[in-house]
């Protein structure tokens, strides 16, 4: 270790991890760091495809872990309860539950030109999903060691621009409901916490966006392993005390008056 440089044991080798929407963009990179921690893991996602490519990734890049996956829509209640049982039936248990499967809608179109269903559709993945998550992986959580669940949430659940009511809507509904569940399961020692950033590269944000890169964005754009790493942080023995957080993680802009003075 040369000068100036830190080692940190996050206590997170051996755990056994399950990553919702770990086949691309921030759950992947999630899934991939608890990997390089030494954590066994098992991620799903609602394309056969990605999933295949993504497991083959990590298994390529983590050889001393095991590395499993399901495939799963996760607004459908018997589908994630089979993947759930399949997944941690290969781990071998669960410690750590992270959502991070979610979809943003079709961005800046005012409130009376948003579909009913294409709201619900939001609200279906990206609330009831982190619902449906819990629930079912819960009794696995229960046996589990140091047990937490970890939710990706969004600025957009503290601050809101026009154009992306449902998506505001629904990563608003995540920060009450991690507030709620650290409440609900505080007596089983299930800690729950979520990560909110702001723009982060992935595919959904390019396809939101309709760029094809942010080479020249004029804001600071966080990578999928940034947010990586705050969510190995709250789920790390080392945070114990922290829960019931919604960590915002977008460079200070929530701080900043907008008022022309």
């Amino acid at each position: 270790m040369t000068q100036g440089e830190f080692m940190v044991d996050l206590g997170l080798a051996g755990r056994r991890v399950l990553v919702t929407g770990g086949t691309s963009g921030i759950g992947l990179a999630v899934a991939d760091a608890f990997a390089g921690e030494g954590a066994h893991v098992g991620i799903v996602g609602r394309s056969s495809q990605r999933l295949s490519t993504a497991l083959d990734e990590l298994r390529s890049r983590h050889t001393s872990v095991s590395v499993v996956g399901g495939v799963c829509d996760m607004s459908d209640e018997p589908a994630v309860e089979s993947a759930t049982s399949d997944v941690v039936s290969q781990l071998g248990g669960l410690d750590h539950l992270v959502s991070s499967a979610g979809i943003s809608g079709t961005l800046g179109s005012p409130v009376d030109q948003v579909p009913a269903g294409e709201f619900m559709d939001v609200q279906r993945t990206n609330v009831l999903g982190p619902f449906l998550a819990i629930k079912t992986a819960l009794p696995y959580l229960r046996e589990g060691t140091g047990a937490t669940y970890t939710l990706i949430g969004s600025d957009s659940g503290f601050v809101a621009v026009p154009g992306m009511l449902a998506y505001n809507a629904s990563k608003g509904a995540i920060v009450q409901l991690t507030r709620a569940l650290s409440t609900e399961l505080y007596d089983d020692r299930i800690r729950v916490n979520s990560v909110c950033p702001s723009i982060v590269d992935t595919p959904m944000a390019r396809d939101g966006l309709g760029i094809d890169s942010f080479e020249d964005a004029g804001y600071p754009v966080s990578k999928p392993s940034d947010v990586a790493w705050l969510v190995l942080s709250l789920a790390s023995p080392l945070s114990g005390p922290v829960n019931g957080v919604s960590l915002m993680a977008d460079y200070g802009y929530h701080a900043r008056s907008c008022f022309p003075a």
